[in-house]
């Protein structure tokens, strides 16, 4: 690092070494101060919902927080005042992470309105302070606390670095995560399993052309896992929205068993009676060792439907006296 533009101080020592290949993980907080007599706190990772996340050598917008990251241990803390001639990109970059990480005061993400236009900052940033900073550059000093470090291949990868292929290999993972997860009773784990296997296989459906080859082979694959989906979400009391996917499971496979099974089922839970009895009877002649099953939701459907015809006996009865 040039000394002229950048000052190293160490405020705590670190551990191991500082050899970092190219797809390192570094996990740190980071405070951003202006350089004066009365410094003032621009950004505070710690303030926010949780610490920055960076891989190196992936050309981050700021390099030099990698170059600063390279010469640290991990689990030190160091502070490195910057020149302003290589701040240009820091209000953009402070920008994006507060829109990612910044949470309200309910502990939610905040959200900000987008004014950013372009890399050029025409219409400003949304932030007066970085505004400011945009149009009137400062030496910054960074504190840096370099919580953790994990070598490439040591750490799962977000979605957006992964390769084409890795992107399709991580789906069927995670709906056996999700498999695993229903075994042991933690339904709400495992529908976050298959709802991000799911959101992975449309993000790669959008690259294809709708019909095509592999655009049938994703949506194929995404049969299984609208399945086990809708299970856990019956089972939580979200009856329509599963519906909703089993009746995405009918629209390619008009006699799925275990989606008219189960959508029949959610339509008793919100008593649709015609709904459900068309469903439910069509999946016992289907399947004849389902029929047990089936004929136990019709029987609680038609006592339902006795219930409500009761109830609405006893209000028209009130309303006439």
């Amino acid at each position: 690092m040039d000394e002229k533009l950048i000052n190293k101080t160490l405020l705590y020592p670190g551990k191991g070494t500082a050899d970092y290949a190219n797809g390192t993980k570094v996990t740190f907080h980071v405070k951003t101060e202006t350089v004066e007599e009365s410094p003032k706190v621009i950004d505070d990772s710690k303030k926010w919902k949780s610490p920055v996340e960076l891989l190196l050598g992936k050309k981050f917008k700021l390099e030099i927080w990698e170059a600063c990251i390279r010469t640290m241990l991990p689990g030190e803390i160091a502070s490195f005042s910057i020149d302003k001639s290589l701040l240009a990109p820091y209000p953009l970059v402070s920008k994006t992470l507060r829109e990612a990480y910044e949470k309200d005061s309910n502990g939610k993400k905040e959200k900000k309105p987008h004014h950013c236009c372009g890399m050029g900052f025409k219409e400003g940033l949304g932030y007066p302070d970085l505004d400011n900073l945009v149009n009137h550059p400062k030496d910054l000093k960074f504190t840096i606390d370099l919580i953790k470090v994990e070598g490439s291949g040591s750490y799962e990868k977000d979605f957006w670095a992964m390769t084409e292929t890795e992107r399709l290999d991580s789906i069927p993972i995670l709906r056996e995560e999700g498999n695993s997860l229903y075994k042991e009773g933690k339904h709400p784990e495992a529908a976050k399993k298959y709802s991000e296997a799911l959101g992975r296989l449309e993000q790669l459906m959008l690259r294809e052309k709708p019909k095509d080859e592999e655009w049938l082979k994703l949506n194929e694959m995404k049969i299984p896992l609208l399945l086990n989906f809708s299970q856990c979400q019956i089972l939580e009391g979200e009856y329509y929205s599963a519906i909703e996917h089993c009746t995405s499971v009918l629209e390619q496979d008009p006699d799925n068993i275990k989606a008219l099974y189960r959508r029949g089922r959610a339509y008793v839970k919100v008593f649709s009676p015609d709904e459900a009895r068309a469903d439910l009877e069509k999946a016992s002649q289907l399947d004849s060792t389902i029929a047990p099953g089936c004929k136990k939701l019709l029987n609680e459907l038609a006592t339902l439907e006795m219930e409500k015809t009761e109830h609405d006996k006893t209000v028209y009865k009130k309303l006439f006296t």
